[in-house]
């Protein structure tokens, strides 16, 4: 193969991977790490709910875990566009940054906006829902198409990482909300929200494989999905138990769902996405 032809082949390849089974189960878990791993730099370490924390900082532990959380997260994406070919590693270290960020600006917003009652969390996921669809609206009204196929140069790049960025934020709130609300008097808790998402996810799933709908529509309603869900079973981990969680230790679970985010990765064939038409 020529060069010409090698960079032929690398220009219809996007940054991102393929969207395979494997994706979806990898990306579940990166949202579920992102959710014990926050709460183990906002609550355990900098002392929100920790009686004995590293770092004392009481009701700003949250606003001090974003500060210290998105500088990696900024300085990976950088990373991430400045590659020239898809890599795995760089991608997932980029999606769990994202994750780990989004679930501390989404709890410190919370706090901020009405000390995380149910109708803060609500408000927090009208707002972040709103930003979530004004970066599509304007992704696709700039580029086309909301694609991940079309992932290839800067521009879209940008707009990828921003779209995920306030998803990963939009989940926590959103979980938070479900899990906090009452039907007929009783709560629906993290149980009750894991299988509310992830029954959501079965439909997203149906619509895809029965219905015409656009398949890059489909793509970003379950990735939305997937990150409340994640959100949920972790905190389903690692809550107390008077409030309906396991009390799993953050940073123990946060090491478990790493390293079967590690075996996963060598089990399921990382690809790059093939760069094609707008849909």
């Amino acid at each position: 193969m020529t060069v010409d032809q090698r960079e032929m082949v690398q220009q219809a390849l996007a940054k991102v991977p393929a969207v395979t089974l494997g994706f979806w189960i990898i990306k579940i878990l990166a949202t579920t790490l992102g959710e014990t791993a926050g709460d183990a730099v906002t609550m355990s370490w900098f002392g929100e709910t920790t009686a004995h924390p590293l770092f004392s900082s009481g009701h700003w532990g949250y606003l001090y875990g974003t500060i210290l959380l998105c500088i990696p997260l900024v300085l990976l994406i950088f990373a991430q566009i400045k590659a020239r070919r898809f890599q795995p590693l760089l991608y997932w270290a980029t999606i769990i940054a994202s994750t780990m960020a989004g679930t501390t600006l989404a709890d410190f917003c919370d706090r901020f906006i009405g000390d995380g009652t149910a109708a803060s969390y609500l408000l927090g996921t009208i707002i972040l829902l709103s930003c979530v669809l004004s970066t599509l609206f304007l992704w696709r009204k700039t580029l086309g198409t909301v694609s991940v196929e079309s992932v290839s140069e800067p521009k879209a790049e940008w707009f990828y990482w921003i779209t995920i960025t306030f998803s990963q934020t939009l989940g926590t709130a959103l979980g938070d909300w479900l899990a906090d609300t009452s039907i007929s008097g009783h709560q629906i808790g993290f149980v009750g929200g894991a299988l509310v998402f992830g029954a959501a996810l079965l439909i997203v799933a149906l619509l895809y494989f029965r219905t015409p709908l656009s398949r890059a529509g489909l793509f970003w309603a379950a990735f939305i999905l997937t990150r409340p869900l994640g959100a949920t079973v972790g905190d389903l981990l690692d809550k107390p138990l008077a409030k309906g969680g396991l009390d799993f230790s953050r940073p123990l679970a946060s090491i478990a769902l790493l390293a079967a985010i590690g075996i996963c990765l060598l089990i399921f064939p990382q690809r790059a996405a093939q760069a094609g038409e707008a849909h």
